[in-house]
């Protein structure tokens, strides 16, 4: 599990990406319940496991998207090394999940990336 058990605080499952869903309670970033949001600084270490428990337990949506850049499609949910999107792969502050706009293609991010550009 991404927790540490080295006697680490578990931390914020918040990517950054903070708005509700069409639900209205569940945030679209991290996919935490409003409660949950509201009650993680309050929680046990052992409250926030089992909060990790269930995120990670959710199936990862798969979306098809054309690239904001080139024009391409391209497939967001997937790819990743650890089963997730590939974007979740890259540093937190380069990740296209953090992005107002639609995401690049995994080749205009790499070029971007490797001109030193902010996306």
């Amino acid at each position: 599990m991404v927790l540490e058990q080295s006697g680490k605080a578990v931390p914020s499952p918040c990517i950054g990406v903070c708005r509700v869903d069409e639900s209205g309670q569940v945030c679209a970033g991290c996919h935490r319940t409003l409660d949950e949001i509201a009650a993680w600084s309050g929680y046990r270490e052992e409250q926030k496991e089992q909060v990790w428990r269930r995120l990670l337990a959710l199936p990862l949506p798969v979306l098809r998207k054309t690239c904001a850049r080139c024009g391409s499609g391209f497939t967001c949910g997937a790819g990743g090394e650890q089963g997730g999107c590939w974007c979740a792969d890259l540093p937190r502050g380069l990740s296209p999940m953090a992005a107002d706009s639609d995401c690049l293609c995994p080749a205009c991010l790499q070029k971007r990336l490797a001109q030193g550009a902010p996306r």
